[in-house]
């Protein structure tokens, strides 16, 4: 798994006071009650855990390991101090990750906006999400209109993950690999950039630990 970058923050100055003990279940249930992460548009918000460290006093860090957001924060923080903060901290590395929570309604939402921009709004008859697509990022079966894009994807930077869902809407214009499909996908200004990530990706998905 790629960790993304660690997001520091400053801890609000509090008291010296002995907060309730709060584990990293309890605060990952508190955060999610009130990001309102049981709704429809966020039905796979990853797991947080959260560490203390007593010798932190001034900030606490975010950052994705093994598939889970982590939070490091200063032992000393009250129970209700440490639920804001990892509120926070959490919605920050999300924000870097934007495919972890989405569903398919919302694939097809980024897809479309893609589209309108740099394919003149073609638009898919389906596209899905699937944990079955091992050996591929995405793809497109242009006869029915229909687009899977793999799972592996959901960590990804955003902008790897448009690259994707531009290729694979470039290939219901053109369904081989033409010079006129590489001038389509060329549009996004980025692609030779996220093939270099998808390539180093795949070797880190391919390593064994």
């Amino acid at each position: 798994m790629i960790e993304s970058m660690e997001l520091d923050r400053l801890v609000p100055g509090v008291p010296g006071r002995a907060g309730g003990k709060l584990d990293g279940g309890d605060m990952a249930r508190a955060v999610a009650g009130r990001s309102g992460v049981a709704s429809a548009r966020r039905p796979r918000r990853p797991p947080v855990e959260v560490r203390t460290s007593p010798r932190r006093r001034k900030t606490a860090s975010a950052f994705w390991q093994d598939g889970k957001v982590v939070v490091v924060v200063p032992a000393r923080l009250s129970k209700a101090d440490r639920v804001e903060l990892v509120e926070g901290l959490v919605e920050r590395v999300l924000a870097q990750r934007p495919a972890i929570t989405t569903s398919d309604r919302d694939l097809a939402a980024r897809a479309a906006v893609l589209s309108d921009r740099y394919l003149g709004g073609v638009r898919p008859d389906s596209i899905r999400w699937v944990s079955n697509q091992l050996q591929r990022w995405g793809s497109c079966t242009s006869r029915t209109g229909e687009i899977r894009i793999s799972e592996r994807l959901r960590p990804v930077p955003g902008w790897v993950l448009d690259a994707v869902l531009v290729h694979e809407l470039a290939h219901l214009i053109e369904p081989s690999h033409s010079p006129r499909f590489r001038r389509l996908t060329d549009r996004y200004p980025k692609m030779d950039a996220a093939d270099t990530f998808l390539a180093g990706y795949t070797l880190g998905l391919e390593t064994p630990a």
